[in-house]
């Protein structure tokens, strides 16, 4: 995977965390959510920020995962905050914000695991690894003897 396809998914569950936060802090209402415009805002610019996000991820990223993450949809919603906020429905944002969101957020965090996590061998690639060092080092033995042989020769 494209190293800054990692680093963007990075930044998108940073926001993604961010909303679930804010719900923490403000409470899991929606009658709450729609009456205060702090927590309104709150999530709404965490939703814009993961908009526009995703709109730097690779094209082939996208299309490996659009199956589980309608990467389109979350760059229209993104589009409908920056160019017609006051036409947004609350009640679509707030089933974004505690639906959708945590979905983004574990995507995000398995995706990223992933990338992190140490790669790991079977015991029969690290006995052929060694096999292949000493090989290697028999051989460079065996070269380095051939060449002083050769130097004796010579010097003969």
């Amino acid at each position: 995977m494209d190293k800054r396809d990692v680093e963007i998914l990075m930044h998108i569950k940073r926001y993604s965390v961010d909303v679930s936060d804010a719900i923490l802090r403000f409470g899991n209402s929606f009658k709450t959510f729609s009456e205060d415009v702090h927590f309104k805002n709150t999530i709404s610019m965490s939703l814009l920020q993961i908009g526009e996000l995703s709109t730097g991820l690779s094209e082939d990223f996208k299309d490996s995962t659009r199956a589980q993450i309608p990467w389109g949809l979350i760059r229209g919603m993104r589009n409908r905050f920056t160019h017609g906020y006051d036409s947004m429905e609350e009640s679509y944002i707030w089933e974004t914000a505690t639906k959708d969101i945590p979905v983004l957020k574990e995507f995000c965090d398995r995706i990223i695991s992933q990338e992190k996590e140490p790669q790991r061998f079977s015991i029969d690639d690290i006995e052929a690894s060694a096999r292949a060092k000493a090989d290697d080092k028999n051989k460079n033995l065996r070269n380095e003897k051939e060449v002083n042989n050769e130097e004796k020769d010579i010097s003969h």
